[in-house]
């Protein structure tokens, strides 16, 4: 059997009253898991927060863009690249290239053709009628080939080898971000990409009650006369010890993301920048759901991170029975107590002889984790370490 590169990781986060992920009703998101309520922040909220924190760790060009408006991101390039192009006739050969590239109908929205009439305004933009999400690399590149057949861009993409050029450059070089967590092209699905990353949803490790905190405001411009608040309302709130967990499929990650993004680099080296970049903005990211309110800017207490050579194992089983709060009053502690007794258990059975674990933590309350693996001192420590294990599983694999 084939050996893979399996990334897991794990983490405890205490959060304290928040609403990091609500629901339609604007309440926080729950589950119930071994019969307990549990609070609960989805994987596509933290995926997106993961996603935004990239922003602050690689550089644009490494990164894409998920949006309807990809025309106008698209006609921005054609213009900078040949600025005799004016807005509408690139806006026209954004949205004719585009469509060759992705098989997607790129046109203005209905509804909004109508209000510009009824506005007497100009035509909108053309918009794709999902998002679309294109590299930095991949834009760059389909507004070069604009500018190519800007003479008669219909006629040029109807020549079988421009057409295939466009498919091409839609479907390589892909950035970090298309590579970790995939693309959907609904019209052509020959250029979707499979993620490479998983995300959970993240549950508190214990029984979780949702709060309800009565505000009020006072209109600064009332005079005594007129007391009472200016308005009233209320807010719905939870605090939780969250277990949190992604897997990373580096053999996926590798296969998504080709030959990298700079040719002259050694093949391993995309790939474990990618790999670092996703470990360091999965742990350091947060849902900014009711920030402002609330404030909640906490930190995971301990991060386990295994390399293995099989599937994935998530630790969430561990917490199937709800953990009761300690005699101060605390999940962590008993939480990692929890862990630190089931993950041997959980590696004995199913674990590989391969596996390499770290443990990154937090005080005293998370000390049982230290038996679980190499110890790293810091976050940045933690990254590196991982990133050059990744990177020599590669080299070693060839």
């Amino acid at each position: 059997m084939t050996s893979r590169i399996i990334l897991d990781v794990h983490a405890l986060q205490s959060v304290p009253p928040s609403n990091l992920n609500r629901d339609d009703t604007g309440a926080p998101k729950t589950a119930v898991y071994g019969g307990a309520t549990r609070a609960r922040v989805s994987s596509q909220a933290w995926k997106r927060a993961t996603r935004r924190y990239f922003d602050t760790i690689l550089d644009p060009s490494e990164l894409g863009v998920r949006t309807k408006r990809v025309a106008e991101l698209l006609a921005e390039r054609i213009t900078a690249l040949t600025p005799d192009i004016g807005e509408a006739q690139a806006l026209a050969l954004a949205a004719e290239v585009l469509q060759t590239a992705t098989g997607s109908k790129i046109e203005p929205p209905k509804r909004k053709v109508e209000q510009a009439k009824k506005n007497g305004d100009a035509e909108p933009a053309p918009e794709s009628s999902y998002l679309m999400f294109l590299s930095s690399r991949q834009l760059d590149n389909l507004a070069a080939l604009a500018v190519e057949g800007a003479g008669d861009l219909k006629a040029f993409l109807k020549d079988k080898d421009n057409k295939a050029r466009a498919k091409k450059i839609a479907d390589g070089r892909h950035s970090v971000d298309i590579a970790l967590f995939g693309r959907m092209v609904a019209d052509s699905t020959d250029i979707n990409v499979d993620a490479a990353a998983q995300v959970a949803h993240a549950l508190s490790v214990h029984r979780a009650e949702t709060e309800s905190d009565y505000f009020t405001a006072v209109d600064d411009r009332n005079s005594d006369a007129e007391p009472g608040a200016g308005m009233i309302g209320t807010v719905d709130f939870n605090s939780a010890t969250l277990y949190r967990y992604a897997a990373l499929d580096v053999d996926l990650l590798e296969r998504n993301l080709g030959q990298g993004l700079d040719e002259n680099e050694a093949p391993a080296t995309p790939v474990r920048r990618a790999v670092e970049a996703f470990l360091e903005a999965f742990v350091s990211s947060l849902p900014t759901g009711k920030i402002n309110t609330f404030g909640n800017h906490t930190l995971p207490d301990a991060v386990i991170v295994t390399l293995r050579t099989a599937r994935p194992i998530s630790f969430v089983s561990a917490f199937e029975k709800p953990i009761a709060p300690d005699a101060d009053g605390g999940h962590l502690e008993p939480a990692c107590a929890r862990l630190a007794d089931w993950v041997p258990e959980i590696e004995r059975v199913y674990g590989d002889d391969n596996a390499q674990t770290w443990v990154l933590r937090v005080g005293p309350s998370t000390a049982k984790l230290t038996s679980l693996g190499a110890e790293a001192p810091r976050l940045t420590g933690l990254v590196s370490t991982v990133g050059a294990a990744v990177a020599e599983r590669l080299e070693r694999r060839g």
